[in-house]
């Protein structure tokens, strides 16, 4: 079982709140696969936002923002990434949103996808786990389809390629600019959607690639 909790974390009951997780596989050895873009996303938004450094929480790794857009800072976002490795991921999110009696409207899960481009951003409110078995802990622990995600494209494997191999394995070299570009775009495209909504993000992002901003350059673990 995930640890409970603690009282180190800021007050549950901000109705402000938003949940941003990132999926992955928690360890060296996986940190630049391409089924851990999620991680990877995850602390692109935190370097955007100059979060404080990470506290231990519901089985994973926990950032607390206050995101500001011009005099904005009344949105308040908390970050995870599951260390309940990626096909027990529903563990972690359930007892994140238990925790903050979130709905799950409130809730952004970012994760890999073979069946996008390479470097494509696609954002849904709703739907199947798409065979993502991640995705698919999330769905049946939070017992619904409703819950909103970002995927990001990390290409297709080769005809007769096992797929877990192929999202178990690193990119390849002229992949990695690509996608680093698409980590940088998928946490704008986060921070869009704590301050405007998943419409506006899903009008601007989905099947975006767009050059990598400057004030995130680093997407590594």
């Amino acid at each position: 079982m995930p640890p409970r909790a603690t009282s180190t974390l800021d007050d549950r009951d901000d109705s402000s709140v938003k949940l941003v997780v990132g999926l992955g596989n928690p360890g060296r050895q996986y940190a630049r696969t391409r089924h851990n873009v999620g991680f990877r996303a995850v602390q692109a938004v935190a370097r955007l936002w100059d979060c404080s450094s990470p506290r231990g929480a519901f089985g994973g790794k926990t950032y607390d923002a206050r995101p500001m857009r011009g005099q904005d800072r009344s949105r308040r976002v908390v970050l995870l990434q599951p260390h309940t490795f990626m096909n027990c991921s529903g563990q972690a999110v359930k007892g994140m949103v238990s925790f903050y009696k979130a709905d799950l409207d409130d809730l952004l899960v970012v994760l890999d996808d073979i069946a996008l481009p390479l470097g494509a951003l696609r954002m849904r409110a709703v739907g199947s786990a798409g065979g993502h078995n991640g995705l698919a802990d999330v769905l049946m622990h939070l017992g619904s389809q409703e819950v909103p995600r970002l995927r990001i494209g990390v290409g297709a494997p080769l005809e007769n390629m096992d797929a877990a191999d192929f999202v178990l394995g690193p990119f390849g070299s002229d992949e990695t600019e690509i996608i680093e570009r698409a980590v940088n775009l998928a946490a704008r495209a986060v921070e869009d959607w704590v301050f405007s909504g998943i419409d506006y993000v899903m009008d601007n992002y989905n099947q975006k690639v767009e050059p990598q901003d400057p004030k995130i350059r680093d997407t590594r673990q």
